[in-house]
């Protein structure tokens, strides 16, 4: 029974990851995370983030009263984690897909706040309305640290976007640091 399940699962892993696909943004039951400009360079676990579809259009909370679809706020994605669609209470695609309407049309009624209620609560809604993994508490700060820890960067280009800002603005203080140091 076991091994069954495992098959079964693993099938249903295959399918979602055969349909990723960075070149048109399709990323069936994922997270996806993007950079935002000056907050990541300065902290780059910290960007926005949206839920896919099972078919991988993206749901992000993109400002006050507005989920948009397919047009991330802050540009195409830089990583993606995968979920396992069979860790959804009801299990199965229409399960995934009503938490993530029934979620968006929620925080479609909301005001957007960067520390409190943002595209991170969306996401953890959604999770949470799924009861994703048997648990109803997912929250902004354990899916930042999560997609920190399981995101896969969609290609080289992702990779860079969302560390070289980093990188370079941490050389220049490093430098500025040293040779204020050396007088």
């Amino acid at each position: 029974m076991a091994d069954a399940v495992e098959i079964e699962t693993m099938k249903n892993y295959n399918i979602a990851f055969e349909k990723i696909d960075p070149s048109i943004s399709r990323y069936p039951y994922c997270i996806v995370w993007t950079p935002i400009p000056v907050l990541s360079w300065l902290f780059p676990f910290i960007g926005h983030m949206g839920i896919c579809t099972s078919t991988g259009v993206i749901r992000d909370f993109a400002g006050p009263y507005f989920v948009s679809e397919d047009n991330m706020a802050f540009g195409r994605p830089t990583k993606y984690w995968m979920l396992d669609v069979s860790k959804v209470y009801a299990s199965g695609s229409n399960a995934w897909d009503t938490a993530v309407h029934n979620a968006s049309e929620e925080y479609k009624q909301r005001m957007h706040n960067l520390c409190c209620d943002n595209c991170h609560s969306h996401v953890a809604m959604a999770l949470n309305l799924m009861r994703y993994d048997n648990s109803t508490s997912w929250n902004m700060v354990n899916l930042c640290l999560l997609s920190l820890i399981h995101g896969k960067h969609v290609s080289c280009v992702g990779f860079l976007k969302t560390w070289l800002p980093f990188c370079i603005l941490t050389s220049v203080i490093l430098a500025v640091t040293l040779s204020l140091n050396l007088r």
